[in-house]
């Protein structure tokens, strides 16, 4: 079953991405388990060649309904091709509405698909390989319900 669930997301993810104009970079990374340890902190390397553009860098959560908060604290740190740090922050992810406990992302039974602009309009002053690393910044060490994470960068458009 969960061979089929994948084959299904990243032939969606295949078709989705070849419909969009302008986008640099996306990949996903499964989490074993469904569990985003503390340790766990997956990186993502993507190349800048055009430095005139501004991008949206986007991160990619899905989650099982079994994941107990209606929020996600994650904390990114974005390293630039000298390997200097370029920027570090902590977002706040809402994942379902606080109130009514509906989940906000796009899915279907239990598991669902978010998106968040977290680098809005983001200049990348020199051209090459860029790295996200992103580590889940809760007060739990393990994050049962995590399912995958990953990074998206598109052209912002003009």
């Amino acid at each position: 079953m969960r061979r089929l669930f994948r084959l299904v997301s990243v032939s969606w993810g295949l078709l989705l991405a070849g419909c969009e104009s302008g986008e640099v970079y996306e990949k996903n990374t499964d989490l074993d388990d469904y569990v985003w340890a503390v340790r766990v902190k997956p990186g993502f390397d993507f190349t800048i060649q055009d430095t005139t553009q501004r991008y949206d860098v986007y991160f990619n959560i899905r989650n099982a309904s079994v994941y107990g908060y209606y929020n996600l604290y994650v904390k990114h740190t974005l390293t630039g091709p000298d390997g200097k740090p370029v920027s570090k922050l902590l977002h706040q992810m809402l994942l379902m509405d606080a109130r009514t406990g509906e989940p906000r992302g796009k899915g279907s039974g239990d598991i669902y698909d978010h998106q968040f602009l977290a680098l809005p309009r983001q200049r990348f002053r020199r051209p090459g390989t860029y790295k996200v690393v992103l580590e889940q910044y809760m007060r739990q060490d393990q994050l049962p319900g995590i399912m995958a994470v990953g990074v998206r960068v598109v052209q912002t458009p003009k």
